[in-house]
């Protein structure tokens, strides 16, 4: 019974890999498969140099080095924040658009900083040694102990080699089924180089989002320093500005964010009828807010721009993963799954502890959705909707936490990750009152809306204050705008924090205990059975199928295969291009259908042919925005900024039929570099290197 159970399984696993699926770690892509369908050999020395070529943003992207020193390829609302945190009222560089005239006028992206994957180390044995025999309800903190030990023995260890100071990051792998350090090369130097116009990099806006036909110039360029100088960047990809033909294979390295394809019936029940309803309430109103505050002149539209994006391709994407998790087919699909797994359980008797392992999750998904909403809003911090709390829960967290030994440390606040959370407080990005304002008093609301106005924290928060007055006295009070004045309360330590009157400072410390009690309480109830739960289940698949499955995704390096192709829809052949000229037709004068001033300047030069954005069938996800996108030869052959409406389901399976993703076409680049915006010294130094 048992050999006939693993054959299904198997033939599971086979007919997965016969689509174009997976996001696979660099040290296990199924090499075999690619090499039968597309008859590419990928061989260690490609992978390694676009292993070292692709860089991880560290706000949330993917880019990769395009030239020698320092460029960086990502896309346009990957830099997004960085270029509007160098705007000002008389300077709008996200309308605008941007180019450096010479390298001393490239501006600092104060928050960003850029990664790039060195190294791994496989530390499962020494994780399980660490946590063997540790009673149910100490598993995460003596797991998460030893992860940290890990973790400040890599970065000690580097600190010392000839190659250079590395980060050093615990990476989690199949839910528990594998545990790694990854050692990153970070630079935390990073500078605009150039950015289009928003209105033709986002051509389309929200009505184009998640859609194909697209005509989206979704790029920017940012370059990494070293002691002020450029960085030397010998591991960087060479265009090749042709692109791909339709069926050619396409390869996409980056970063996914984060997948749910391996999630049980009850993690999804959880996140259909508790999680998405609640998260979708709060966003939409949230956005509508937003929208009429932008509408109230100029500035308002200014400095709510890049974060009403987020809220509208979040709200996009949440909108699908909702449909997709509605579908009775995701359901019947992880449920014969799941039985097939357990059957295997049952009949192989070296499994016996894990048969428990689904109801484990299950009753720890009933904690959850009992303490999912206070959560949210307390140590999650939707409250305190912002920048200023969460600027202060960080200077409250590190008084508290630095004075402990650091593998007793909260994980974002152990030794390897200060130095992010510094960066932070040291950023001069601007914070806007008004706008402020107007986040804060509408996460209290909601707070006192969902809690009850009864509730003892909300007594505690709000006093006699209203949501509006409490948030006014609270942004117009504080000096948390100041970097100066946070980089001294972080400084001064548990003493500074504790003498502060800073009122931002005061409310984080008050709220502080029930916080770190619903953490807790969740680590230990919800989190804690849920890893184990995950982990004995990772154990029967690979008892199954080894390592023939793909994990999870974690923003973490992965690659996956394709090629350029379209889909059906509604019986209609989709072409997997477009061409330039077809936006010029689609254009009305107003945004989000505007072609800026200079790209209509420069019309009658521009040959309307070209191709502007494709689709392949690679599955990405969010994460991948700003992916390298190469041919067999590794070169670049297109960007990575989307996907289609069906793609968005992809979070928790992967349709070969309908899944797309929507790539920048080199050709664009080099026309828009080349034609309109007169970027020669740039597109030189791209070029040089080929």
């Amino acid at each position: 019974m048992m050999r006939n159970l693993i054959a299904v399984l198997a033939a599971m696993v086979s007919l997965s890999a016969f689509a174009d699926e997976g996001m696979w770690t660099f040290d296990n892509p199924p090499r075999a498969t690619i090499a039968d369908k597309y008859g590419v050999t990928l061989d260690a020395a490609w992978l390694d140099r676009l292993r070292l070529a692709t860089v991880r943003l560290e706000g949330g992207c993917t880019g990769s080095f395009i030239s020698g020193e320092g460029l960086v390829l990502t896309n346009h609302h990957c830099g997004e924040e960085c270029i509007e945190q160098n705007s000002t009222p008389e300077s709008d560089l996200v309308s605008n658009g941007f180019l450096a005239a010479t390298r001393d006028k490239e501006p600092k992206c104060q928050e960003e900083a850029i990664s790039v994957l060195v190294g791994t180390e496989d530390v499962t044995a020494r994780v399980a040694a660490a946590t063997a025999g540790v009673a149910p309800d100490a598993l995460v903190e003596a797991r998460r102990a030893e992860l940290t030990r890990l973790e400040q023995a890599c970065e000690e260890a580097s600190a010392k080699s000839k190659t250079g100071a590395q980060k050093c990051e615990r990476v989690t792998l199949y839910q528990g089924g594998q545990y790694w350090i990854y050692k990153y090369k970070r630079y935390e130097d990073v500078r605009l180089v150039f950015a289009p116009e928003r209105d033709i990099a986002a051509f389309g806006g929200d009505p184009d989002n998640f859609q194909f036909p697209r005509w989206c110039l979704d790029m920017s360029i940012l370059r990494v320093y070293e002691n002020d100088k450029p960085a030397k960047t010998p591991d960087h990809l060479r265009f090749n500005w042709a692109g791909p033909d339709p069926g050619d294979a396409t390869f996409v390295s980056g970063h996914p964010g984060n997948s749910d394809r391996l999630l049980t019936l009850a993690q999804l029940e959880l996140q259909r009828d508790t999680f998405m309803p609640f998260w979708l309430l709060r966003f939409s109103e949230l956005r509508g807010r937003t929208i009429q505050y932008a509408k109230t002149g100029d500035e308002p539209r200014r400095t709510t721009e890049h974060y009403l994006n987020l809220i509208e391709n979040s709200i996009k994407v949440r909108r699908k993963q909702f449909d997709a998790l509605l579908d009775p087919a995701l359901f019947e699909a992880v449920g014969r799954n799941e039985q097939a797994l357990r059957a295997a359980v049952a009949a192989n008797p070296s499994l016996a502890s894990t048969a428990g392992a689904w109801d484990e999750i299950a009753s720890a998904q009933q904690v959850w959705r009992d303490i999912l909403v206070p959560h949210t809003f307390i140590e999650g911090s939707a409250a305190f909707n912002g920048t200023l709390f969460p600027l202060a829960r960080a200077i409250v967290r590190a008084a508290e936490e630095r004075a402990r030994p650091n593998d007793q440390r909260l994980p974002e606040y152990t030794e390897a990750r200060l130095p992010a959370i510094v960066q932070t407080l040291k950023s001069s990005a601007p914070i806007y009152p008004e706008f402020e304002i107007l986040r804060l008093s509408f996460g209290l609301e909601r707070m006192r809306e969902w809690l009850g106005p009864d509730d003892p924290l909300v007594r505690k928060v709000f006093g006699n204050d209203s949501p509006d007055a409490l948030a006014n006295r609270l942004v117009h009070e504080s000096m948390l705008a100041d970097p100066a004045a946070r980089m001294a309360l972080y400084e001064g330590g548990k003493a500074a924090v504790d003498a502060s009157q800073d009122p931002m400072i005061r409310l984080a410390a008050a709220v502080d205990p029930e916080a770190r009690a619903l953490r807790k309480r969740f680590e230990e109830q919800v989190e804690g059975p849920v890893q184990r739960g995950q982990e004995a289940i990772a154990r029967a698949r690979f008892a199954a199928y080894g390592t023939s499955i793909y994990p999870d995704a974690t923003f973490t390096l992965r690659l996956s295969y394709g090629a350029m192709t379209g889909w059906k829809e509604k019986g209609e052949d989709v072409r997997p291009w477009t061409e330039l000229g077809r936006a010029f037709e689609r254009a009305t004068g107003e945004a989000p259908f505007k072609i800026p001033a200079r790209w209509l300047a420069s019309k009658d030069r521009l040959d309307m042919t070209t191709p502007a954005n494709f689709t392949t069938n690679n599955d990405i996800l969010g994460g991948n925005s700003g992916s390298p996108v190469v041919n067999a030869a590794g070169e670049i052959v297109g960007l990575a900024f989307d996907g289609n409406i069906h793609s968005i389901a992809g979070s928790y399976w992967f349709d070969d039929r309908m899944n797309r993703s929507v790539m920048v076409h080199p050709a664009y680049i080099k026309v828009a570099l080349e034609q309109v915006y007169g970027a020669k010294a740039l597109l030189d130094e791209i070029n040089s290197g080929r």
